[in-house]
């Protein structure tokens, strides 16, 4: 596969005492409504935003800590990039082991109508450099954290960590396979599918930080992975049947929260396990 080239504002409402003195009223409150809308309005219409919306889905499971650090610095990097952006935390709730790619695929499926692109985004990985480019990725996948600047997976097939879609492309891949219960291959079975579908794979170039272009805020003492392999989860081959098409969960809610001032969706989600196909999927 050939590898190419490619390539804010935030409101903050104090309180007016000119605006709002003495007894609050309805007239007040409204002309407060008015305000906020204007201002969101004119952020939607700024051109400098571009016409795309970026869905940054985060698959997750207990790792609050982290989530705390990444939704703001997050939502503070993508404005001063302009990038128009929803953030979704994809949270797995039920018992069976941590599946990554299923929660991407969910991710996909509950981003909405009003975004049209994807970051696959891991939560415990901070870009660094200004430079980066998460833009809408109109020639094929990009790939953010390419292995010459992750700071610990190097192999050239790794399109892990951040890798970037258009909606689009990522139907056309039937998304991830649902096949990989427990931590990792997920990236690399979705790294043949990319070629099957017949995308060409972009990477950033001319960025010159090298291993410290991401600040990776793990703790593998604190939160230990669960590595163990089973099976067909040894593979490299791509999955034939599962994806999109076979995905199974209940979302048990879905809350609009903010955290140190950035919003975030949480989609708290149930996934459904057939242990004829997949006995994997229980914990060890």
């Amino acid at each position: 596969m050939m590898y190419s080239s490619r390539r804010k504002p935030v409101l903050y409402f104090k309180e007016d005492r000119r605006f709002l003195p003495g007894k609050c009223t309805v007239y007040k409150l409204f002309g407060l409504c008015m305000v906020l809308v204007l201002a969101a309005t004119a952020t939607e219409d700024d051109p400098a935003w571009g016409p795309h919306k970026l869905a940054l889905v985060i698959p997750f499971r207990e790792r609050f800590e982290e989530l705390l650090v990444f939704v703001p610095f997050m939502h503070a990097f993508l404005n001063k990039k302009n990038i128009r952006h929803r953030i979704f935390v994809i949270n797995q709730v039920d018992h069976y082991r941590f599946n990554r790619a299923s929660l991407i695929n969910v991710g996909y499926m509950e981003s909405g109508n009003d975004t049209d692109y994807l970051a696959m985004h891991d939560v415990d990985l901070l870009p660094l450099n200004p430079a980066l480019d998460y833009g809408f990725p109109e020639e094929g996948p990009f790939h953010v954290a390419s292995p010459d600047l992750h700071p610990l997976y190097h192999y050239k097939t790794y399109v892990g960590g951040i890798l970037l879609l258009t909606k689009k492309h990522y139907h056309m891949c039937n998304g991830m396979s649902n096949r990989f219960w427990g931590w990792g291959r997920e990236d690399d079975e979705f790294y043949r599918r990319l070629r099957k579908a017949g995308l060409q794979l972009f990477r950033p170039s001319g960025i010159t930080t090298g291993f410290k272009t991401f600040r990776h805020i793990h703790d593998p003492a604190w939160r230990k992975r669960d590595q163990k392999r089973i099976a067909s989860q040894k593979q490299f081959k791509v999955d034939p049947e599962g994806g999109l098409t076979n995905l199974l969960y209940q979302v048990e809610s879905r809350q609009e929260v903010t955290i140190s001032g950035a919003p975030c969706t949480i989609v708290n989600i149930k996934l459904d396990c057939d242990q004829n196909h997949t006995p994997w999927c229980l914990m060890a």
